[in-house]
């Protein structure tokens, strides 16, 4: 974890503030402000700026906040039981997602750059779920 995040989650806890109050304050979405947060996209000046106005926290968050970030992460498979369940549904159902993608739009890739993430709780009598939007734009493969 960065220097960055340790502080935002520090002064985030500190606060006790949750990413979806975070969101609504920066008028932004909870899951792009978290990723921001965590250091996997950059932040527009102005929303750089009201975050760290909300955690108290110095220029110098404002400015590592507008950096372009290195997205980088283990190549591993993780041992987190949560993140892991999304590498086993993705090893399951990969090929599936794939070939549903390509049977109704064709040869090409959803896009993770012009692309946003909803996550939201249905409550259920035999165990509340979890609901992941994934809305990503379609972006064909060219030949040239």
């Amino acid at each position: 974890m960065s220097p960055t995040t340790a502080t935002i989650i520090a002064a985030k806890d500190n606060l006790g503030l949750s990413w979806e109050d975070i969101g609504a304050a920066l008028e932004m979405s909870p899951v792009w402000t978290t990723s921001a947060c965590l250091g996997m996209n950059s932040m527009p000046a102005e929303k750089a700026q009201r975050l760290c106005e909300l955690l108290k926290l110095d220029n110098d968050v404002v400015i590592a906040l507008q950096k372009c970030p290195m997205k980088s992460w283990d190549k591993a498979v993780p041992t987190d039981p949560l993140i892991y369940r999304f590498y086993e549904m993705i090893g399951v159902y990969g090929e599936t997602i794939k070939s549903l993608i390509h049977e109704k739009f064709g040869d090409g890739i959803m896009s993770a750059i012009d692309f946003s993430m909803d996550i939201d709780r249905k409550e259920d009598p035999k165990g509340d779920r979890v609901v992941i939007t994934l809305n990503g734009k379609f972006l064909p493969y060219r030949a040239w």
